[in-house]
């Protein structure tokens, strides 16, 4: 199909705006032409997003659906780490999610992941060994090497993690890091060894230090992590070496905005517009020498029309010289998604749940941060009946519950702050990185029912109260226990039913879910609890 599109183009290598035409045929574009000086009541044209860190199965949409909902938000291509699917599935997950993103439009460059599992003090439904990834590398469809959460293996010369990063160097393809709270010596050997990029800084200091030690770093916006307002004043002096990310975004956030929301936010912060669409447009596409077109002739026709570059409102999107969103509507018809799935556990009694007190006075409580991955550690003396350590609903400290999902096995239980439930419990199959099923909740009663109704579902998120029936409330996600295959928009919608219920049985969280989904994942300190116990992440090891 041929068409053109007129509007201020905005040429952001030559920082430059003009009005003109962009003459597109099939996928390409074939002329941009510069008519005028810029049309303040013209529209702006501009390349598409790109999200340069995410990890689709935290949408709990599969690709197809992810990006119908994206586009709409002019994302036209994501960074996009399997790894939450690979540690349930293995290669076959990794796979799966490589062949549903090719049922539609839009850009997925999907990575090696380099940590499956993500440590050896847990149960994973697979693992991906330096033979496994190297098959992966060698791939067209892979681009890099997803990011080294084993820092230690690193620093230390494990031989399954150089093997790794030797093969992303030999197949020519970056390395992506994650080294939350890594500083002097130790971020520069990290650096050295060949990682590229890093999202979990949480400071502006760390993420300077990275900065000036030759790594670019990712300004990460998501559900549950949120450090763009620690991190955004640096784009001021690095404009080349800073991108923006999601890293993990629910549906309901998808549906609101996706990299468009941190542009707005940015250029609101009096950044530079043309410094903030690097980070955006260009840098990403450079780093992972993605092939997205950037409003030059011969390129893919990948761009979006927006109001303006104040509010960055989406008119249209364009991918391959399609038009796959209009007005805040997506035109993207995803096939139904076929089911993959790795559950293998069976429904449990409430005394699974039972704490039996030992012999210590006070126990180690994890503190959930909102809008952090990290956690703190806190020494408390708990609350105790029938012998029985319980959860003390005043002062906010209530039980978790981290179950294996893959076999038979014993519960692991412990406590945790801040999730705030005055009753009842919640539940979740998404639980980084091992994604066993994780539930917080004030009684083992709501606990078991909770964990239950995800057993039953092979997968989901659950919300019950014992005492209010009402309150019984699941959302299952059929694929790997991480995803749903059903339609985004209703997904979306779904999803924000069951954490408004959530947040009505008293959790203050801005996400309660995608919280608990974090308090297992042990490569981020300080403490979290796994199916096998609860563990110190800064020493690396569990806590007795």
């Amino acid at each position: 199909m041929n068409f053109v599109e007129k509007g201020n183009i905005v040429d952001i290598k030559n920082r430059r705006i003009f009005y003109g035409e962009i003459e597109v045929s099939g996928e390409k574009i074939i002329s941009v032409k510069e008519i005028a000086n810029q049309n303040d009541n013209a529209p702006f044209i501009l390349p598409g997003f790109i999200d340069a860190h995410v990890h689709i199965e935290s949408s709990m949409l599969v690709p197809s659906e992810f990006a119908k909902l994206a586009v709409v938000h002019g994302t036209v291509a994501t960074i996009s780490d399997p790894h939450e699917i690979a540690n349930v599935c293995g290669m076959k997950g990794v796979e799966y999610m490589i062949e549903n993103g090719k049922t539609v439009p839009f850009k997925f460059y999907f990575g090696a992941p380099s940590c499956v599992p993500a440590t050896d003090f847990e149960t994973a439904g697979a693992s991906l060994n330096a033979n496994d990834v190297d098959a992966l590398l060698a791939r067209d469809e892979i681009n890099y090497l997803s990011e080294m959460m084993n820092f230690p293996g690193v620093l230390h010369h494990d031989e399954e993690v150089e093997a790794k990063i030797n093969s992303a160097k030999i197949y020519d393809k970056p390395v992506d890091g994650h080294a939350p709270g890594l500083r002097g010596k130790d971020a520069k050997k990290y650096i050295d060894a060949g990682i590229s990029t890093d999202h979990e800084c949480f400071t502006k200091e760390e993420a300077l230090e990275k900065l000036q030690y030759g790594m670019k770093i990712l300004i990460r916006e998501g559900s549950a992590a949120k450090n763009f307002e620690a991190l955004i004043d640096l784009l001021n002096d690095y404009e080349d070496e800073m991108m923006f990310c999601s890293d993990d975004k629910h549906p309901d956030s998808l549906v609101s905005g996706h990299i468009n929301e941190l542009c707005k936010r940015a250029v609101a912060k009096g950044i530079d517009v043309f410094k903030v669409l690097k980070a955006a447009c260009i840098n990403p596409m450079k780093h992972y020498k993605m092939k997205v077109g950037l409003l030059k002739t011969g390129e893919a026709a990948d761009f979006i029309v927006a109001n303006d570059l104040v509010n960055f409102n989406v008119i249209k999107t364009f991918i391959g010289g399609t038009l796959v969103a209009e007005n805040g509507v997506s035109k993207i018809n995803s096939p139904k998604a076929e089911l993959i799935n790795n559950f293998n556990c069976n429904k449990k009694q409430v005394s699974d749940f039972i704490y039996k007190k030992d012999s210590g006075e006070k126990i180690i409580v994890i503190e959930a941060l909102d809008g952090q991955l990290i956690t703190n550690k806190l020494s408390i003396n708990p609350k105790i009946e029938n012998d029985c350590f319980v959860s003390d609903v005043e002062n906010d400290i209530l039980k978790i519950a981290v179950i294996n999902r893959y076999k038979g096995a014993p519960t692991a239980t412990g406590f945790v702050k801040n999730f705030g439930l005055r009753k009842g419990a919640i539940a979740s199959s998404v639980a980084h990185d091992s994604h066993n099923i994780i539930a917080v909740g004030v009684d083992d009663e709501s606990l078991c029912s909770a964990v239950n109704l995800i057993i039953e579902s092979r997968g989901g998120v659950s919300c019950v109260d014992a005492a209010n029936p009402s309150i019984y409330k699941v959302l299952p996600l059929p694929v790997a226990g991480l995803m749903s295959n059903e339609d985004g928009y209703e997904i979306a919608d779904a999803y924000t039913k069951i954490d408004q219920a959530a947040k009505s049985l008293g959790s203050k969280l801005s996400a309660p879910f995608m919280t608990l989904s974090f308090m297992a994942l042990l490569v981020i300190p300080h403490v979290k609890l796994s199916d096998l116990g609860l563990f110190d992440g800064e020493g690396f090891k569990f806590i007795i």
